[in-house]
């Protein structure tokens, strides 16, 4: 009872007890649950290691760790991701944003920007579909202030935490918010308008579910249990959301526009072919990720 816990003890006895239990980046994981806890930065673990734990934080620290190895999520433990230099809110109710998510929001942007133009740069205005915390859409937002967008997602409690993302990161008068399926929102939206012939979007991004039913079961405790079903199961063969985006985008980009969707392993190749056969598309490109895989497919309207 009267052992004495300091900041590199505790770490050193959460990595091994978190390796033997199987997790993944067990350090890591370690630091960032104890830096929340002490509502300090990691950096400060390593200045500070040998000061001494107070009893409130080591257990509020155990509560942590017992989630952990109940393979709940660190982003849904501290509540928040970072996400191209922007910390987001994060809940069981949305997909933890990944780092591989940056490359399509990378992509976005530096196509939008050439649209705007460097001298007297235009408004531009797009569409996110599947925006979950709203990482995809809030970043391009929030380092493009000549943009706007709408966003749409099927869960009313993603769609909740996409919001309170937005007041946080002071773009939320620059985003609109649906519910509903895929397009079908903006669709109707753009039907109620007096000038519906208009396509409104230079760009529709999206991050859809693309992991094929059957390997759903192959996928990490964390992502398997743990994140919304509904943000990770493609159909079939990962492919049934990219079909319905092809057929449907198009009515709503402006000539020249594009859409950019983040793709499975293997999947770039069938979708940019998917694009281009549905002759409402022309050239296509194709975007690895920081591990060298194609995750990006940019499909521009003819």
């Amino acid at each position: 009872m009267n052992e004495i816990w300091t900041i590199g003890r505790i770490l050193k006895w959460t990595e091994n007890f978190f390796k033997e239990k199987g997790i993944e980046s067990p350090r890591l994981d370690a630091e960032v649950l104890l830096g929340h806890v002490l509502e300090k930065e990691r950096i400060y673990l390593y200045v500070h290691f040998d000061e001494p734990l107070q009893p409130q934080e080591l257990a509020a620290y155990r509560e942590a760790i017992k989630q952990r190895i109940r393979r709940v999520p660190v982003a849904y433990i501290i509540g928040q991701r970072e996400f191209m230099g922007l910390t987001f809110h994060v809940t069981e109710d949305t997909l933890v944003p990944r780092p591989d998510t940056e490359i399509l929001v990378q992509a976005a942007i530096e196509r939008l920007k050439k649209m705007s133009g460097a001298k007297e740069a235009r408004p531009v205005h797009f569409a996110d579909i599947g925006t979950g915390t709203g990482a995809i859409c809030l970043s391009v937002l929030h380092y493009l202030p000549q943009a706007t967008a709408d966003t749409v997602d099927i869960s009313p409690a993603a769609r909740k935490v996409a919001e309170e993302n937005a007041e946080a990161l002071d773009v939320a008068d620059r985003v609109t918010f649906y519910t509903g399926d895929l397009l079908a929102p903006l669709s109707k939206a753009l039907s109620e308008e007096d000038d519906a012939a208009v396509a409104p979007y230079d760009a529709i991004l999206s991050n859809p579910p693309y992991i094929p039913d059957a390997d759903i079961e192959t996928l990490a405790p964390e992502v398997r249990c743990k994140e919304p079903r509904t943000a990770l199961a493609g159909g079939a063969d990962g492919l049934d959301f990219y079909r319905r985006l092809v057929v449907d985008s198009p009515a709503l980009l402006k000539d020249d526009g594009f859409l950019a969707v983040e793709v499975g392993i293997h999947q770039a190749k069938i979708v940019a072919k998917m694009a281009v056969e549905s002759g409402k598309f022309g050239r296509t490109e194709i975007i690895k990720d920081y591990g060298g895989i194609e995750r990006v497919v940019v499909a521009w309207k003819k």
